[in-house]
């Protein structure tokens, strides 16, 4: 009996009417203007075996209460839909709302940093006026314009074929520069005569998924893509970076009517800028990582700290993705099996040591000594965020050993889609990729949690931020265990292939 499948699109605009705070820096950050709409848009697909629906939003990350409000309200209005295979992601751009009303609650910096600097840490309560949008009225926001694009996906679902391809635009790179001392830098300059190498490498692949309707017309994409979308990541505008830039050619190429689902791959280690062929930003950056004294002007892309860069970027995804189309529509099938896995995964804790926990404090107390008459600012926060987020996890792990996250293995046809909630180093979705039964294999990082970065051993041993104890939950063994089991799940959901 053939599956045949059922598909159905929706968009929403989130782009809101008042000024917000932006997520993603360790300073605060007011938006000025709109650069380009954020979005949130959903696709779901049906058979009569299984369904998911997946959601793609503008967004920074994906908090698990925002995942939990959207269910409920999605799940009244959609008949048939399970909630729990409903998948929300985010893009991961640093130029959209900031709805966070909670602190990580593997153990929380924020805290720490109120009872040894008590100054001036609440800057969501300082500026609580009618023309920025607070973080409460947010989520209310977020949560009901992704649920009722999930709802208008679910409920306008219509027979469909679908033909998934390959293509290649070089996007990604590694972001973290190591020396000869064994250390490596996050945005470390590559320029200093101890430079060593890059810690990783990258993947110029996209995976990508063109549907159709019953007529065989294009209705829509799903473009998978190991780099976040951060080029602008240090402006005061909102904007969707270089995916909503996308969006805008493809629609020049195919009509306004063609949605593009914007999935980011394994890229916890990744950025859209090339530390061996360094272009500083045009405009100043408030980023000491980001500074270079007497840097060689390179021949190399525009600036990738600017619009100019984040237009290049999505010029060289669209053109792929218009040029991969004419294989893909040679090769349409309306049928497939699908299944879909949803686990709750026990990953364990990353911990600090004792001695780690007393040199983080020490820090702390130190700063406080040398700015006796200092009444602490977002800077000050920002210096002492990684000492404080190892304190709080020395505290938290006491009674804890264990974080727990969700994860989804679905199979559509021939192709894999595996979810996490980390921003995942690219070493961990190549081994996905390279062992996975299927043809066709999808990461999908930042999707349903927050779990922050999951780094491999060998980062963890060179150290900085996206490896530091403070920046995620899990380290390397929860990274091995992560692997396994979403390569066990998909061999078992391709078992009875090869029977």
């Amino acid at each position: 009996m053939k599956t045949y499948i059922k598909t159905g699109w929706y968009e929403n605009n989130i782009t809101p009417a008042k000024k917000v705070r932006l997520a993603g820096q360790f300073y605060e950050r007011v938006s000025e203007y709109v650069e380009t709409d954020i979005t949130v848009t959903a696709l779901a697909v049906s058979s009569y075996l299984d369904h998911f629906v997946i959601c793609s939003c503008d967004l920074l990350y994906i908090q698990e209460y925002l995942v939990d409000m959207v269910r409920k309200i999605a799940s009244e209005k959609c008949e048939g839909l399970d909630p729990m295979k409903i998948i929300i992601n985010a893009t991961h751009t640093h130029t959209s709302i900031d709805y966070q009303r909670q602190e990580n609650k593997y153990g929380s910096a924020l805290d720490v940093l109120k009872k040894y600097m008590p100054e001036d840490f609440s800057y969501i309560e300082k500026a609580k006026d009618d023309t920025i949008m607070q973080p409460e009225q947010a989520q209310i926001f977020l949560a009901d314009k992704i649920s009722d694009a999930i709802i208008n996906a679910w409920n306008t679902r219509k027979n469909s074929f679908f033909s998934n391809t390959f293509g290649r635009a070089p996007i990604g790179m590694c972001r973290r520069a190591v020396y000869e001392d064994g250390t490596a830098l996050m945005w470390g300059d590559t320029q200093r005569e101890d430079f060593l190498s890059l810690e990783g490498g990258n993947d110029s692949g996209i995976e990508l998924i063109y549907f159709f309707d019953e007529k065989k017309k294009l209705t829509g994409i799903a473009a998978n893509i190991s780099c976040p979308s951060q080029i602008l990541e240090h402006r005061s505008f909102i904007s969707s970076d270089y995916w909503g830039k996308v969006k805008i050619l493809l629609r020049k190429k195919f009509g306004q009517n063609i949605f593009l689902l914007a999935l980011c791959g394994a890229a916890g280690d990744q950025c859209p800028r090339d530390l061996i062929r360094w272009v500083a930003p045009v405009n100043p950056i408030d980023d000491p990582n980001i500074l270079r004294k007497d840097t060689v002007k390179r021949v190399s892309d525009p600036s990738m700290f600017e619009i100019e860069g984040s237009w290049k970027a999505a010029k060289r995804i669209a053109n792929e993705i218009i040029d991969v189309y004419l294989e893909a529509k040679r090769n349409v099938i309306d049928s497939a099996v699908i299944k879909h896995e949803y686990i709750g995964l026990q990953l364990p804790l990353r911990k600090a040591t004792k001695e780690e926990y007393e040199y983080a404090l020490a820090k702390i107390n130190d700063f406080i000594k040398n700015n006796k008459d200092t009444t602490y600012d977002f800077n000050d926060q920002a210096k002492m965020h990684i000492y404080a987020g190892t304190v709080a996890r020395y505290i938290y792990q006491q009674n804890e050993d264990y974080c727990e996250v969700e994860i989804h293995i679905l199979r559509l046809g021939d192709i894999a889609i595996a979810t996490n909630p980390f921003e995942l180093f690219l070493d961990y979705g190549n081994i996905m990729k390279a062992r996975s039964k299927a043809s066709q294999t999808f990461i999908i990082q930042l999707a349903c949690g927050c779990g922050f970065y999951l780094p491999t051993r060998k980062a963890e041993e060179h150290g900085h931020y996206s490896a530091y104890i403070s920046s995620g939950i899990t380290g390397h063994a929860g990274g091995k265990k992560l692997t396994e089991v979403t390569l066990d799940v998909i061999e078992k959901l391709w078992e009875s292939e090869s029977k």
